[in-house]
């Protein structure tokens, strides 16, 4: 199997290009080759592509600075992947999109399937609910994927956040009040290309959600972090409205995954069998 990956510096895509299984051929394509910034660029990408699959695993993804550049956003995250899609479709490929908790309204507190209302609160999540939308309407056969609070070795996440946090001062304040499944990007590579594969086969596709379990909140995984990393930094729990941000962030961040376990035979990986990693591989590029 040949797939195209837009994406090639961001947590997922690295995660990808070091996993990709033996009997797979992967192209990456960074923004010098491939800018989702000019959607007509990304969509000849894809015609010269030769491949069997393709994989959106770039986006805007500054949620704050999002609200500040929303046409920006929106060209990235829903005008790119609609011609990426139509060229796709144009060749019969299939096509595997990486999208986000934040296009859900986050109301209530049980794990939200994919068919749960959306109501993004943010230009991010009304810009990646628009990438969707895009891709259903493109004529691709596709597979949405849903995630979460992505993290990795690679910086750029919560947990080289709070990893600066605490080394900086031995009190931390953490919003408690939001909640989620931490995801382990090297977890969630893993199901693009299961889900990449599957859709080669004739799978028909559809939305789906796949993160970590079990779900907590930022404060609780903050304790799990300083835990793994033997910090001894006290966390402080916060209500969302003490940490203003120009983004609004869903309550209820927490996904309900037993539809991509059922179809694909993937549970949702323990995020906590791969902090010590993370942590491990944050500090050594520090």
């Amino acid at each position: 199997m040949r797939v195209l990956v837009f994406g090639r510096t961001g947590q997922v895509a690295r995660a990808m290009a070091a996993a990709v299984p033996g009997d797979v051929g992967a192209r990456f394509l960074g923004r010098e080759a491939a800018d989702l910034a000019d959607p007509d660029a990304c969509a000849r990408r894809v015609a010269e592509a030769g491949c069997d699959a393709v994989v959106i695993a770039a986006a805007h993804t500054a949620v704050d600075r999002a609200e500040a550049e929303e046409d920006l956003a929106r060209r990235i995250n829903a005008d790119a992947p609609g011609a990426i899609g139509r060229a796709a479709a144009a060749r019969g490929l299939p096509v595997v999109h990486l999208s986000s908790d934040y296009v859900l309204a986050g109301t209530g507190s049980a794990p939200q399937p994919p068919d749960a209302p959306t109501g993004p609160l943010s230009a991010y999540g009304r810009t990646k609910l628009g990438g969707e939308v895009a891709l259903r309407a493109s004529g691709a056969r596709h597979l949405i994927l849903r995630t979460s609070w992505v993290f990795s070795g690679a910086g750029g996440n919560f947990v080289a956040a709070m990893l600066r946090a605490g080394a900086a001062r031995p009190l931390v304040r953490v919003v408690a009040d939001q909640r989620g499944g931490p995801t382990p990007a090297a977890a969630l590579a893993e199901a693009v290309f299961v889900a990449a594969r599957a859709l080669v086969a004739g799978h028909p596709g559809g939305t789906h959600h796949f993160a970590g379990a079990p779900d907590v909140s930022w404060a609780e995984f903050a304790r799990a972090i300083f835990a793994a990393a033997a910090m001894d930094i006290a966390v402080e729990e916060i209500a969302t409205a003490d940490y203003p941000t120009p983004a609004r962030r869903p309550a209820n961040s927490r996904l309900d995954c037993t539809g991509f376990e059922r179809a694909f035979g993937l549970a949702r990986p323990d995020w906590r069998a791969h902090l010590p990693g993370a942590i491990a591989a944050l500090r050594a590029a520090a």
